[in-house]
């Protein structure tokens, strides 16, 4: 064989060498396959309307609003403009309106601090009273006159009469009997005296609305007692002023 055809030979095995080795190779993953597809992002899906939420969760949890408990129950009084829950509604929505006609007393009860003065001295007073009818109560009081040396305490129960009329003035009288304990102060070597009085006068009352009044009141006290020296019972009279407020409340069934 010549040298030409050997170098021939080599070279045409050369070139079929590396076509050999490429098709014998592994099939390896084209890094561009690896890449995945873009994808439109999908909508999520919209809640169900249907949709229950099972008990014990937030949805099922009773709403805290500040008027739905008092409206929903029964027995509650409802609310008014202003917020406010009013055992009377009438009075809620207008305050200051009297009902026409002549004032109600009849199976109504009353309720009246005061103070004022008895003599030259003040006094702190509390009566309740009891209408059986429109023209007669019953009334109970207990009073309080503070002093430096000597003070007294006054508890009487009497009646009040009177003609109710229309509109805000309602005047009245009252008179009864009571008794008065005067009490010596440290300075006074003394025992505390029991004393008898009675009692009469009369007032007026201007009703700010059908369950409210002011009221104001003067009568005359006469206390029997004893005077030092002397024989027989001693009257002393004294003048008594009050001012106060009058709660009415109704205990017809």
């Amino acid at each position: 064989m010549s040298a030409r055809a050997t170098w021939s030979l080599l070279l045409i095995a050369g070139l079929a060498a590396p076509a050999a080795a490429h098709e014998h190779a592994p099939a390896t993953a084209s890094p561009i396959a690896e890449v995945p597809a873009f994808q439109d992002p999908q909508p999520e899906p919209e809640p169900d309307s249907s949709f229950t939420p099972e008990p014990g969760t937030p949805e099922d949890e009773p709403s805290l609003a500040p008027d739905s408990a008092a409206e929903s129950e029964p027995g509650v009084p409802p609310k008014q403009g202003d917020h406010l829950v009013h055992l009377v509604p009438e009075i809620g929505a207008h305050p200051y309106r009297l009902d026409p006609g002549v004032r109600p007393f009849a199976h109504r009860i009353a309720f009246s601090p005061a103070f004022g003065s008895l003599g030259s001295d003040r006094v702190f007073a509390f009566r309740a009273a009891f209408h059986p009818s429109s023209w007669l109560g019953y009334e109970w009081a207990l009073e309080h006159n503070p002093s430096q040396s000597v003070h007294a305490v006054l508890h009487s129960i009497g009646a009040t009469l009177r003609h109710p009329l229309r509109g805000r003035l309602q005047p009245y009288l009252s008179g009864g009997y009571g008794m008065m304990m005067v009490f010596p102060g440290r300075t006074v070597n003394a025992a505390p005296v029991t004393k008898n009085a009675l009692y009469a006068g009369g007032g007026l009352e201007l009703y700010i609305r059908s369950d409210l009044a002011l009221r104001a009141d003067a009568r005359s006290a006469t206390v029997f007692g004893r005077q030092r020296d002397r024989d027989g019972v001693v009257a002393y009279d004294y003048f008594e002023w009050t001012t106060g407020l009058t709660f009415y409340r109704s205990i017809r069934p």
